[in-house]
């Protein structure tokens, strides 16, 4: 449409100034259409062919002032366009530099050659200004068309560049604008996946040490029910215990998928007065002692051994000690012989804290237990949460440990918290 619009606006100012008399030996009708058509048309895809629109435009454009088409304005317009297109969509830039160049030079070349031609050209005396003296008018003249050309294709390049540029900054700002999306997506998932592997680890580290609980002390029952009615009563309320914390425990996780941080907290922090029918405590490193006591009243042989001056954990951290030690006595139960003996320990050294869990193996590792790996990846995960470390290994002598370290960084600034 544009180009469109520019030829018919070029033959209707030809006409006009076939009209006005300006052109007093103007080139044939057929040619001037013809000429106007090379300068205009080629615009319609300038985008697609930027230098070479501009090489076809500008090479029409020097022709059709040769022949003295009588048409100058819509010319100069187009010419400006195509110079402006190659600065502004041509996508190689050494291309778009050196077809401007070319332009240019070749423009200025024609220039200053037609000016001399006029100016040696004794029938065209009479229309030039004066040449007489250092400044003349004839001087005066050039020096004006210099300038004009000089501002007309500085001003094509200018403009060209600056939206080249543009739409470059456009260009990368919507990138980056993609890039922040895709990583707030990639951060969202990569949340939620944290969320799921958190939510397994307590299914499996809290649950799962109940629910195994519950199946030793229900088998104690049923073989006890016939011979000792009142321990397998005992027994039986074992059983009954551990699924009021299994219950408990699910509650507080079902709480923390509705009810995000609260819930999490609350997961976090175990109430500081528990309901009478919940374990005396909450769960962290004071409350070990209560996790072997009912690992005791279960049938395994458990000591308890603290070594070194207690201090204050994060409660993250302090959880993860408690989950660590319950998830390795639940694996002792679970895989080790029915005359084993546990031992756990928790020295506090000068940096770090170090929890031990090991057992003698008993009658050796049950084989109607297979153990599927999940317990040892969730307690490596909880010490590497805390930038700790974490090993598992059997013993020379028989059975297996568990030992997990976790830095003590953070422990002055909770007691500062606190002090605060």
């Amino acid at each position: 449409m544009l180009a469109g619009g520019l030829y018919l606006g070029a033959l209707l100012a030809m006409v006009l100034v076939q009209v006005s008399g300006m052109f007093t030996e103007p080139a044939p009708g057929w040619v001037s259409a013809l000429l106007l058509a090379a300068t205009t048309v080629p615009l319609a895809v300038r985008r697609r062919w930027p230098a070479a629109v501009l090489l076809v435009v500008a090479t029409a454009f020097i022709t059709a002032q040769s022949l003295s088409v009588p048409e100058t304005l819509i010319s100069n317009i187009a010419l400006f366009c195509a110079m402006y297109t190659v600065g502004a969509w041509e996508a190689d830039r050494r291309r778009a530099a050196l077809v401007r160049a070319v332009v240019v030079v070749a423009m200025i070349v024609w220039l200053l050659v037609a000016l001399f031609m006029a100016a040696t050209d004794p029938s065209m005396a009479d229309d030039l200004p004066d040449q007489a003296g250092a400044f003349s008018p004839f001087v005066a003249f050039t020096l004006l068309q210099l300038l004009t050309n000089v501002l007309y294709f500085a001003g094509a390049w200018f403009f060209g560049e600056h939206a080249w540029r543009s739409a470059r900054e456009r260009a990368r700002t919507a990138w980056r604008t993609h890039l922040l999306v895709l990583e707030r997506r990639r951060a969202e998932e990569q949340a939620v996946t944290l969320e799921r592997l958190r939510l397994a680890r307590e299914l499996h580290d809290a649950v799962a040490h109940h629910v195994s609980l519950m199946g030793v002390q229900a088998a104690a029952a049923r073989m006890l029910l016939g011979g000792d009615p009142d321990r397998a009563a005992v027994a039986l309320g074992h059983v009954e215990e551990s699924a009021r914390d299994a219950v408990r425990e699910l509650h507080g996780i079902l709480g923390m998928l509705r009810d995000g941080g609260v819930a999490a907290t609350a997961v976090t922090r175990a109430p500081a007065t528990p309901a009478p029918d919940e374990p005396t405590g909450s769960l962290d490193v004071d409350a070990l002692p209560d996790l072997v006591e009912r690992v005791r009243a279960a049938g395994t042989h458990v000591g308890y051994q603290v070594v070194g001056e207690p201090r204050r954990l994060t409660p993250l951290a302090s959880l993860n000690l408690y989950r660590i030690a319950q998830e390795a006595l639940t694996n002792v139960r679970k895989h080790a012989g029915p005359d084993v003996r546990a031992e756990v320990r928790l020295r506090w050294l000068a940096e770090e804290v170090e929890l031990e869990v090991s057992d003698d193996g008993g009658g050796g590792r049950a084989a109607s237990a297979p153990s599927t790996g999940l317990g040892l990846i969730g307690m490596r995960e909880r010490a590497v949460a805390d930038g700790g470390t974490f090993e598992a290994s059997r013993r020379r002598s028989g059975g297996f440990v568990v030992r997990v370290r976790l830095p003590l960084a953070a422990v002055a600034v909770a007691r500062a918290r606190d002090d605060d």
